[in-house]
């Protein structure tokens, strides 16, 4: 009774904050991604990454000291990024709930709210504000940089107004997540060896691509307005990265985004999305983007656009074959390479007959389970550049 109390107070917040006329010539774009990993039985899977996040300049905020991520949730929520556009001036608040979870990155500075529990379980009611958002269209800044190669900046690259929050000037409003909800796409292998797509939800998917890298070669499918469920059979590697980047591009701007946004996306995620392995991209519908992320944006915008990618990983029949045999001879390369899914990966394959896991494979995933709780975010080599900009 409680939690059916709660989501009534929650959409009357949502109701009473867009209740408001819209500032003119205000538009917001927001785009991210949700991560899941698909169980044999093809619900998603709760995991823990053996990985540590690296992809992330210095600068960037992060929850606590300790390993936020250390423990098995359904749902990464990464990279979303909120863009303003405005003919001029104008200072905003940003409100962002994760009823389902934490918000653990972020960046510029935020107010962040987080139920953290013993054990690294997890509760809910996470949410993040910016409440003072300086948007101040054509003022020339320059951005933070920690001195790295980080895909961070990538999302910068798009014709949206440079902001300031605090004495912190970027381009986007930044932040990532851990959640628990229920995605709508199921994904499993039918013994005939065809893919099970499942759309669960109530609204039709407007894209979803099956997307194969086996050894560098390329295949994909793509299901468009998709309800229900379709068997695939595993796409053809004759295709290029290219075809299917411009695929998915197409598909985003479709969805809402502006090209550049689109592009900027894409390039964010250009190597995660298409290195090894099989995986499954799809149209977040915005109904549920709005209900498990709900948005308070004061001033309303005219025009609010929110595009999620849901990504699916799937371990397909060639990435189970490479992954057992590189435990059973402890290829760490190949161990490492895979080192983001590995662990709910392992659960499957335990399954199969006659599996060895070398004590080199073993000694490799006890270290980098003991290296995610271990270190610290490396210092900044480059400080930030402040340029002079008008004050509004």
């Amino acid at each position: 009774m409680f939690g059916f109390f709660k989501s009534l107070a929650t959409l009357a917040s949502v109701t009473a904050a867009f209740a408001a006329d819209p500032a003119p010539g205000l538009t917001v774009h927001e785009w991210g991604t949700f991560t899941t990993v698909a169980a044999e039985d093809g619900s998603s899977e709760p995991w823990i990454s053996l990985e540590r996040p690296a992809d992330l300049p210095c600068f960037v905020n992060h929850l606590a000291a300790q390993c936020v991520k250390c423990g098995a949730n359904r749902v990464r929520m990464e990279t979303p990024v909120v863009y303003f556009y405005s003919s001029q001036p104008v200072t905003a608040s940003v409100h962002v709930d994760l009823p389902s979870g934490l918000i653990t990155e972020w960046y510029p500075q935020a107010t962040v709210k987080s139920s953290l529990s013993p054990g690294y379980t997890y509760g809910g009611d996470g949410n993040i504000e910016w409440s003072h958002v300086q948007i101040v269209p054509g003022a020339d800044m320059a951005y933070r940089n920690g001195g790295d190669s980080s895909h961070y900046y990538a999302a910068r690259e798009t014709d949206s107004a440079p902001l300031r929050v605090g004495n912190e000037p970027e381009k986007v409003l930044f932040y990532r997540g851990i959640a628990n909800f229920e995605v709508p796409v199921q994904a499993r292998f039918l013994v005939n060896g065809q893919l099970q797509v499942r759309n669960t939800g109530k609204d039709p998917l407007e894209f979803a691509v099956v997307f194969e890298n086996r050894s560098g070669r390329i295949g994909y499918q793509i299901l468009r307005n998709f309800q229900g469920e379709a068997a695939v059979d595993s796409p053809d590697l004759n295709a290029s990265v290219d075809s299917v980047q411009e695929e998915l591009r197409q598909a985003l701007v479709a969805a809402g985004l502006y090209p550049k946004e689109a592009a900027a996306m894409v390039a964010t995620w250009s190597d995660s999305w298409f290195d090894e392995g099989m995986r499954i991209f799809y149209a977040m519908p915005r109904r549920i983007v709005d209900n498990e992320l709900p948005i308070r944006i004061n001033p309303k915008p005219e025009t609010l656009e929110r595009v999620f990618v849901g990504r699916i990983e799937v371990l397909s029949p060639a990435m189970h074959e490479t992954v057992a045999a590189a435990l059973a001879s402890g290829d760490t390369k190949v161990l490492s390479r895979c080192s983001r899914f590995l662990r709910p990966w392992l659960e499957e394959i335990r399954h199969s007959r006659g599996l060895r896991i070398s004590p080199a494979a073993a000694a490799y995933m006890l270290e980098a389970e003991k290296a995610l709780t271990q270190g610290a975010t490396a210092p900044c080599r480059a400080e930030p550049a402040f340029l002079p900009t008008e004050q509004h």
